[in-house]
């Protein structure tokens, strides 16, 4: 059981390492946020996020997009 947790999570960096590209489908978001597949797919229903579909089926992201929707509403520090 705990190789398969090792493949499972070596699975996970190789993707995360692909991660020179501008466009990421569900699952790789998902992997790059940090974000469970059931909200990030609450987010989309919502449009709470930025997000495409092109045919109108798979859902696609833009990872600078990405970026600044996770960096919203920032706080600054006490000091």
């Amino acid at each position: 059981m705990d190789n398969f947790l090792i493949l499972e999570r070596l699975d996970r960096l190789e993707k995360l390492l692909i991660a020179n590209k501008e466009v990421l489908t569900f699952e790789e978001t998902c992997d790059y946020t940090g974000i469970s597949r059931s909200y990030l797919y609450k987010l989309t229903a919502a449009g709470k996020i930025p997000h495409s579909k092109p045919n109108g089926k798979l859902l696609f992201f833009e990872k600078k997009k990405i970026v600044d929707w996770l960096l919203m509403n920032g706080q600054s520090s006490a000091e």
